[in-house]
């Protein structure tokens, strides 16, 4: 656990010894200020809330995270250190949890810099902070998934540029397989509990249920199956590449 430590702060600390962190946080609260006034109508809606801020994440998160997940192992491969970390005395779960960590919680720091319009809300209105404390929640596990997709591609290539392309593709089929009009392409020739299977297996069919204000297990489940399941897959691919 002291090793798994020593990676996260390094990990962390690394963001900021470049410009990397600051563009991207500053993309990222513009970005979300742009769709929430303007593309979501927060105004014109005349409802204190934050489902236009929310209702974004999915597709913003789709670019974003991967570009901070492509780096995490295809960097080290590119440049040789990741032999060295792993001859150290770190285990690769040590390793992946580290730099994973790492990762979501500097992208939970970007999420949480968006306060500001949380508390616009308040100003305006008189919002349910419970149903809103939820989705932010719901948001960051759903970061966690894309990261955890977006990580385990990093280690299977060593081009940053190959990474994020596959991770954007893989975490978009995530989502495009709750979207209305797929579901209903597969109506039609397979029964209804394998329709609501590939329901289940949506980012977005999880998040929307959480930002809701509905915290229901199941929807954590999920989350914590899909992150842990991509998790190992990242050790898997790190030992047969160390085995090459």
């Amino acid at each position: 656990m002291n090793n798994l430590g020593v990676i996260l702060r390094r990990e962390l600390a690394s963001y900021f010894a470049t410009p990397v962190a600051y563009v991207f946080i500053v993309i990222y609260l513009i970005m979300s200020a742009a769709f929430t006034f303007y593309l979501g109508g927060f105004y014109e809606r005349e409802i204190a809330d934050l489902e236009p801020f929310f209702r974004f994440h999915p597709w913003l998160y789709l670019f974003l995270v991967p570009a901070i997940g492509m780096r995490l192992w295809a960097e080290e491969r590119k440049y040789g250190t990741v032999e060295l970390l792993l001859t150290l005395p770190v285990t690769p779960t040590e390793a992946v949890l580290g730099k994973f960590l790492a990762a979501w919680l500097f992208i939970g720091l970007g999420l949480l810099l968006t306060f500001p319009i949380w508390i616009t809300v308040n100003v305006l209105g008189n919002p349910d902070n419970g149903v809103i404390l939820a989705a932010y929640l719901a948001s960051w596990l759903m970061a966690g998934g894309f990261l955890a997709i977006s990580a385990c591609l990093s280690a299977a290539t060593r081009n940053q540029v190959v990474a994020f392309i596959l991770s954007v593709v893989v975490c978009f089929l995530f989502l495009l397989s709750g979207l209305p009009m797929v579901l209903d392409a597969f109506r039609g020739w397979l029964p209804q509990a394998m329709v609501d299977g590939i329901a289940n297996l949506s980012f977005l069919v999880h998040f929307s249920s959480l930002s809701r204000g509905v915290i229901d297990l199941r929807d954590l489940v999920y989350f914590a199956l899909v992150i842990g399941f991509w998790l190992m897959a990242n050790r898997i691919v790190l030992e047969l590449k160390k085995a090459d």
